[in-house]
């Protein structure tokens, strides 16, 4: 335990050169007590922490104003806030998700020996969050965090045909539609035809739309509202790989996409 002299110059360190990065590291203390007891009082948390009242007071001040911290009036003990569970609900989604599907994602690359990605919805485009290689597969290229437009990709398509008419005019307005190929989709009237049949259909295709000599099939994600959070495509070389004369293709992939749906929660309706 500190001394009250240690404990007094704690009000000095935090003014100090690395008072910034303290006041971080106890801010997580001050959570992690919260978190493991429930409730805690200033003199509690000081005693545990060794430090003074008057820094574990500034501390709570600083996580109320951020509602990562509520005071209880009744016995004006401190408690975990919404403002830490707003932070949190934006994270399972996606770290869940690749885990989620991860299994599923392995078993689709053995069975169809091509190569199987997950991507999400980022800002303007289709970002891969995970990839399970084939065994049959040529390239060994990882796109785990690539960026790829909407409209080229299958995996886009199939996240596009999932928005709303106001929300992919938005995004299609300020990315255009540039040829990748000369096989890639640019004419808007088109692609809006392609996106109706997507979501008729339940899986979305690219033939060397996105790369030559690369065909691809993408089937939607859902979570437990119902809402597409990602897509699972599987690709492979146009030369023996035609996604929708495959045998068994389609139905294994939208197979998947509801296994894996239903590990986030999603029932069919």
């Amino acid at each position: 335990m500190a001394s009250k002299n240690d404990r007094e110059s704690d009000v000095d360190a935090d003014a100090g050169q690395h008072g910034g990065v303290q006041s971080v590291d106890r801010a997580i203390a001050v959570l992690e007590i919260l978190a493991r007891d429930g409730h805690a009082g200033v003199s509690d948390i000081a005693e545990e922490m060794g430090i003074h009242k008057s820094t574990v007071s500034r501390l709570l001040g600083s996580l109320v104003s951020r509602e990562m911290v509520h005071q209880n009036s009744d016995r004006g003990k401190y408690q975990l806030g919404f403002g830490i569970l707003r932070l949190a609900s934006s994270i399972p989604g996606r770290l869940s998700l690749v885990q989620e599907a991860r299994p599923v994602m392995e078993s689709l690359a053995d069975q169809f020996k091509e190569t199987v990605n997950l991507a999400v919805l980022r800002s303007n485009y289709a970002v891969n969050v995970d990839q399970a290689m084939g065994p049959s597969t040529l390239a060994t290229y990882d796109w785990v965090g690539s960026l790829t437009p909407l409209h080229a990709t299958s995996s886009g398509k199939v996240l596009l045909a999932a928005l709303s008419a106001d929300e992919r005019d938005r995004i299609l307005k300020e990315t255009g539609l540039p040829a990748r190929t000369p096989r890639t989709i640019t004419n808007r009237a088109k692609l809006e035809n392609e996106l109706i049949s997507i979501a008729r259909n339940g899986y979305g295709v690219t033939l060397e739309e996105f790369e030559i000599g690369i065909n691809s099939l993408s089937v939607p994600v859902y979570n437990h509202q119902g809402t597409v959070i990602g897509a699972i495509s599987i690709s492979g070389p146009a030369f023996r790989f035609d996604p929708e004369k495959e045998p068994g293709l389609v139905e294994g992939m939208k197979e998947a996409g509801i296994q894996v749906s239903a590990r986030m929660g999603y029932t069919r309706r």
